[in-house]
């Protein structure tokens, strides 16, 4: 029988500084053409609304494949229960055995996302940035703003959500959080997203928004946008305005970023052609492909990538064999 770990027994596993490094060298990899992700699989329901996404893949000549299953179902909070689930498979490349089950309920799916966030962030954000802009309120967007104070050095940290009552409780949550108190951080509420865009340099974008949040003339010559709600066809955060405007565009897939995320409601304007899209992983390798200028706008578009399972789950798994 394959070993299981429960959420409980994998928190204390993970270490948030060196998974940062981990996605980043992941993406280095999937860019080099050396990991096999296949198409990613939706399932979609309507009553009640939900949402299954499945991912999987391998590193060329590793010891393991992963297959990631994590579930958001949106009604769950109203009848007292989390929103979402999640499983990651590790089988072995030689025999293919399931040699370890991580039954995580998808908190090594938001600590890949986050990571990812600071991965773009560290490749592309302008030097000196003085505050972070956080659109969403959910958990991603917490996770987000916690991740990006190991590779940015900000002053404050600005959120923006529809609800009021919501930022206000996000922002008490993450004074309390560890990593804003150990990077000195303050943390304040938008009154709109034109107030937040104004002041920040370093946006992120978290939402399950369906239409754009943030307009290309919103955007200050040198920021950043990192927008990572889109993972699913019909989501868009930013105007595909935006995308056309900007000066360089990264995704974390081009193949997925093309057909799902920001980029491919610009492409479908004609605002922006697949062969300007530059893969995050790209720019790990060769820091010119990306920001070159403080005065430039860039974004990244990340859908999530099998790799990150892949790279979280040996993580994991290593650091059980290690105990």
């Amino acid at each position: 029988m394959p070993h299981i770990l429960d959420l409980d027994a994998i928190r204390p596993l993970l270490d948030a500084d060196r998974l940062i490094n981990e996605i980043e060298a992941g993406f280095a990899l999937y860019s080099e053409g050396r990991v096999n992700v296949p198409p990613v699989g939706f399932l979609h329901f309507d009553d009640p609304p939900g949402d299954v996404h499945i991912k999987y893949g391998a590193i060329t000549d590793d010891d393991v494949w992963v297959l990631k299953v994590a579930s958001g179902f949106y009604a769950n909070p109203s009848l007292g229960l989390p929103p979402s689930d999640g499983v990651i498979l590790i089988f072995s490349q030689q025999t293919g055995a399931l040699e370890l089950v991580l039954h995580d309920r998808c908190w090594l799916t938001d600590m890949r996302t986050a990571a990812a966030g600071a991965v773009a962030a560290r490749h592309l954000a302008p030097s000196g940035v003085d505050h972070i802009g956080i659109i969403g309120t959910g958990v991603q967007a917490r996770m987000q703003l916690e991740m990006l104070c190991s590779v940015v050095a900000a002053e404050s940290a600005i959120v923006w959500g529809r609800n009021p009552e919501t930022v206000r409780e996000m922002i008490e949550d993450l004074t309390r959080s560890e990593p804003i108190a150990a990077a000195g951080l303050t943390i304040r509420a938008a009154g709109s997203v034109d107030e937040l865009a104004a002041a920040s340099r370093l946006i992120v974008t978290a939402t399950s928004a369906r239409e754009p949040l943030l307009r290309a003339d919103q955007i200050q010559p040198g920021t950043h946008i990192t927008a990572m709600g889109s993972d699913d066809d019909g989501k868009q955060e930013l105007d595909a305005a935006l995308l056309g405007r900007a000066d360089r565009v990264v995704a974390d897939s081009v193949s997925q970023c093309s057909e799902y995320g920001e980029c491919v409601h610009a492409i479908s304007a004609g605002l922006l052609a697949r062969n300007d899209i530059v893969e995050l992983g790209a720019v790990v390798r060769d820091s010119a492909l990306g920001r070159t200028s403080d005065d430039q706008i860039t974004i990244a578009d990340l859908t999530g990538v099998a790799v990150q399972d892949i790279q979280i789950a040996k993580m994991i798994a290593r650091a059980q064999r290690e105990r």
